[in-house]
């Protein structure tokens, strides 16, 4: 019987290591950046702009896929591919664009982190002597300390099961809202208004689903698996499972907050608007399970983005990973303290944070362009170039970002 349990349980953890970059895609993905875009797009759009979720997960699908198969046949990580074909000069505006999403994406984090977190101590304490600024100073000095000491997994996984109570919340409520909200299912999806911010909102949610930063590490993050040929099908139920997964916790996301914010006319400005989107639910714990979950979404994917600028420069040099180089914790100290710019100087950090996400489909239609390219030299791929159907597929996802490059800068001009 023990020797029975010890081999479920190897079978499960072998499970679990085969869809590694799966849990990171999800976790990095179903952050903080994502549940502002989902519910500011729910309390003011109902579910109009679902269309956008669905094609982004459908599209990045097929990204996942080209990135993963390009490294493991060519052996080599996207950003050194991208050097060797396309020159440096390219590649290096490549990573320079990667760099502004993960600063500007790390003050958004930390201005919504720090304004949700003010709130909940506001109204459930009376500590008095509290401030965002302070309390984003403790954020950023514990994940300076975690990289510095190395002892960073623990509490990424306590910030995983944080974002998984939320998100199981609010699975709940936007089951909730569908079945005892008493409207027709046409009322989710109302005609949208002209001359607003829809073209920001579009392109955050895109930018969020399809991060260009994360599909650059997917790269660094297959390669680390040590997945060759014969793990193609395995990658491809990697890369399936994490967008449908990332897919329907974004969408359970939209409903609730169509559900609770929409319907009710309660437009989201701030983030503490957003608090409201588990009432239904969680009723008195909304307050604290969102902050809680809004902490543990922000923290871990703050992290993440601590590490991906130096990933980015040994993936393009093609040198080890060794986050104990001077210059390395240089940058990320850099990046870090970048998250004080908002509690510090002010501004609406809902609206910076989509804005942060909605610059990555800036850089998408050159990445999925190179991809095509690469895909189908046989220098590089050799009998393993991609077929027809994927041919089409990268093509398709070439012209949806091209449009979604359009939107942005649309959405951009009309913002400012």
């Amino acid at each position: 019987m023990a020797t029975n349990s010890a081999s479920l349980l190897g079978k499960i953890k072998k499970s679990l290591k085969n869809f590694g970059p799966a849990f990171f895609i999800i976790g990095y993905v179903v952050g903080t950046g994502s549940v502002t875009s989902m519910v500011v797009s729910g309390a003011n759009y109902g579910l109009s702009l679902s269309w956008a979720l669905l094609l982004s997960c459908f599209f990045t699908y097929f990204l996942l896929v080209a990135i993963s198969k390009l490294t493991i046949v060519s052996g080599e990580t996207l950003m050194y591919n991208f050097k060797k074909a396309f020159g440096k000069p390219v590649t290096i505006f490549i990573i320079t664009a990667l760099l502004v999403s993960i600063v500007s994406s790390c003050i958004g984090v930390m201005g919504v982190v720090a304004e949700v977190t003010m709130e909940w101590i506001t109204v459930k304490t009376s500590i008095s002597f509290l401030n965002g600024p302070i309390v984003s100073i403790f954020f950023i000095a514990i994940l300076i300390g975690l990289f510095w000491t190395g002892k960073h997994e623990n509490f990424i996984k306590a910030m995983s099961i944080m974002v998984g109570f939320m998100a199981f919340a609010f699975i709940i409520t936007s089951i909730m809202v569908v079945k005892e909200g008493g409207t027709s299912l046409i009322d989710f999806f109302p005609e949208l208004p002209t001359g607003d911010n829809t073209g920001l909102v579009i392109a955050g949610i895109v930018g969020t689903t399809m991060a260009g930063v994360c599909l650059a590490s997917r790269s660094i993050l297959v390669q680390e698996q040590g997945w060759g040929l014969k793990d193609l099908k395995t990658e491809n139920k990697d890369a399936m499972s994490s967008m449908v997964m990332t897919f329907l916790i974004s969408l359970a996301i939209m409903i609730s907050a169509t559900g609770t914010l929409y319907f009710q006319g309660a437009q989201v400005d701030d983030a503490t608007d957003m608090m409201h989107a588990l009432g239904p639910w969680a009723g008195d714990f909304a307050l604290t399970l969102f902050t809680l979950g809004i902490i543990g979404a922000g923290l871990s994917s703050i992290f993440p983005n601590l590490l991906l600028f130096p990933w980015l420069i040994s993936d393009y040099s093609g040198t080890e990973r060794n986050m104990k180089k001077p210059l390395y914790k240089g940058i990320v100290v850099l990046v870090a303290l970048s998250g004080l710019i908002v509690p510090f100087l002010g501004g609406k950090p809902v609206w910076i944070l989509i804005a942060s996400q909605a610059l990555s489909p800036f850089i998408m239609p050159l990445i999925t362009l190179f991809l095509l390219i690469l895909l189908n030299r046989t220098s590089i791929m050799k009998s393993h170039k991609i077929n027809i159907g994927m041919n089409i597929a990268l093509g398709a996802t070439f012209i949806f970002n091209c449009y979604m490059l359009y939107v942005a800068l649309t959405g951009f001009m009309n913002f400012v």
